[in-house]
């Protein structure tokens, strides 16, 4: 309330400031001499008090840079984010003013409150227009302070990494190999640790005098030396006694235990401070009651909208004007292939592995969630991992298959030579597959999906449950549309088919956070190795 209270006596201020100027009459030219930081600040404040951005944005672009810099210093700055979109346009007048000036020393500028109220935006879009209103601003902005990419990756990943890390809260097992809560294991091995120790204590009290040795003299290598063989029988006995006693396997589980609690600590503290840096932007909503995983889903999906519109990092340096028109978001090379840059072939594959990742990390989670409320596959745990890691190898495998079937076919229907050296055939190759990749968002694929679907529950079919799963369906949907944009791209992708349970590779496996990390033996896997160029980009995902 008094934060109002003030800003309307300033506006009010500013009103009565402004009429006195315009009762001195105008200038020459018929426009306002705004020679002064002062007057140009009292005029774009009045202007945006009306909303005319565009207006006061043709102000901003008037000014010289020492004006310039003064005006930046007395901004309100908060006082346009709170009114973004709209205010998108003289905010991006600011930076693109500043970039063509290049006033030194620089001024300092709050871009990341800027970006981070971007990201806000974009978490929970609803304007159908928003991208194209703060398109400009957001290149101006990364223009203007380079850095801010790389902060976005930072953030985008530390809120997905903190999301999978929600995940790993679930159920454990005991000694017997039960599933149970860990502190009921924890309980359960610490009970069981108390009571063998207090056996083994009580042993010790009964070791014979050969075996306890509290005699130093007695412990010389020379006495040592000279035990005769029934002493050497007694001290074995009371030795394997107490051994056997304390080299249980199932005393061994604590250690495991203990590493499982100190990283369910470790991940709810990255939660907790990924949430803390949400909070700080979006201070007004009540986040404590909202579902930790979602709102940072939301975030880490503005992020990635945010790093998608400001294109690929410029090669020609902080002074180079994007092209707002380009598919890449502002490089005017005149290749046809779409790559106009190591950056830009960067960031595709940046996208392209974060969507795969996204639908391990989200879609494969829910997925779970839905099979795990079906009673029929309440109690088969491996099951319905293996279910979905079916279909996404099936999606690539079909998918595959129907580019090189969509080829073959054009080539019948053309009469084309159906040798593949053939240099029509070359070249007819090239046109269907630049069409594949160039209609891949529209390309009917209800067969795949429908084969895909159908292979599940022929191979299952005696859980009838998965016929009428929704979330199943969607889940293939997404995969199918995953598979298809991945395989049709310039440099396609593809699984690694090597599932052998073989020992971990780290150049390929990843190991699952519930995973055995005492053992390098592969269990199980649950998502599949991405790879391009024999390169691997996303490492499987292993249960050891």
């Amino acid at each position: 309330m008094l934060r109002q209270i003030l800003l309307k006596n300033h506006q009010e201020a500013l009103t009565m400031a402004d009429s006195r100027e315009r009762i001195r009459g105008p200038s020459r030219d018929g426009r306002e001499f705004l020679t002064s930081p002062r007057q140009v600040l009292r005029r774009l404040m009045l202007l945006s008090e009306g909303r005319q951005y565009r207006e006061a944005a043709g102000v901003v672009g008037r000014l010289g840079p020492s004006v310039l810099r003064s005006v930046i210093a007395e901004l309100p700055i908060d006082l346009l984010l709170e009114h973004l979109p709209h205010s998108s346009y003289l905010l991006e007048s600011f930076f693109s003013r500043l970039i063509t000036v290049n006033p030194s020393p620089k001024p300092d500028v709050p871009t990341e409150a800027v970006l981070w109220q971007l990201i806000k935006l974009f978490s929970n879009p609803h304007d159908p227009g928003l991208k194209q209103r703060c398109l400009k601003l957001l290149q101006s902005l990364v223009q203007y302070e380079p850095n801010l990419r790389h902060t976005i990756r930072e953030t985008r990943k530390s809120f997905n990494d903190a999301v999978q890390g929600l995940g790993v809260h679930g159920l454990t097992t005991d000694a017997s190999g039960q599933l149970i809560s860990l502190h009921m294991a924890l309980k359960s091995e610490l009970q069981r640790h108390i009571d063998t120790y207090k056996v083994a204590l009580h042993k010790l009290e009964e070791l014979s005098a050969i075996t306890i040795n509290q005699d130093p003299a007695h412990s010389s290598h020379q006495r040592l030396l000279a035990i005769n063989y029934g002493d050497i029988q007694q001290r074995l006995i009371d030795n394997k006694t107490i051994l056997t006693l304390l080299d249980k396997p199932a005393l061994k589980q604590l250690a495991s235990l203990i590493e499982n609690l100190s990283q369910r600590v470790e991940n709810d503290k990255e939660v907790l401070k990924a949430v803390g840096q949400v909070k700080r932007v979006d201070m007004q909503a009540n986040l404590e009651k909202r579902p930790a995983a979602g709102l940072l889903m939301n975030f880490a999906r503005g992020c990635e909208v945010v790093l998608q519109m400001m294109g690929p990092e410029s090669l020609n340096g902080p002074n180079t004007t994007p092209s707002i028109g380009s598919p890449n978001g502002g490089s005017n090379s005149s290749c046809s292939d779409g790559y106009h840059s190591d950056d830009s072939a960067n960031e595709e594959i940046s996208g392209m592995v974060s969507q795969y990742r996204l639908l391990y990390l989200e879609n494969r989670t829910d997925t779970l969630e839905a099979l795990d409320s079906l009673p029929q596959l309440k109690h088969v745990h491996n099951l319905k991992a293996k279910i979905l890691f079916s279909i996404i190898v099936l999606s690539f495998r079909l998918c595959h298959g129907m580019r090189e079937r969509k080829v073959m076919e054009v080539r019948r229907t053309l009469n084309c030579p159906l040798d593949s050296t053939n240099e029509i055939t070359l070249a007819l190759d090239r046109s269907i597959r630049q069409h594949l990749h160039d209609t891949i968002d529209t390309f009917p694929l209800g067969e795949i999906e429908r084969s895909v679907f159908n292979q599940v529950l022929s191979t299952l079919h005696e859980y009838s449950c998965l016929e009428s799963c929704p979330p199943l369906m969607h889940f293939v949907s997404a995969c199918v549309r995953l598979a298809w944009k991945m395989v049709n791209q310039k440099v396609p992708y593809y699984l690694d088919n090597d599932f052998n349970l073989g020992f971990l590779r780290p150049e390929k496996h990843e190991r699952h956070a519930q995973a055995d990390r005492r053992s390098d033996l592969i269990k199980s896997f649950l998502w599949p190795a991405l790879m391009q160029n024999t390169h691997c980009v996303f490492k499987a995902i292993v249960v050891t």
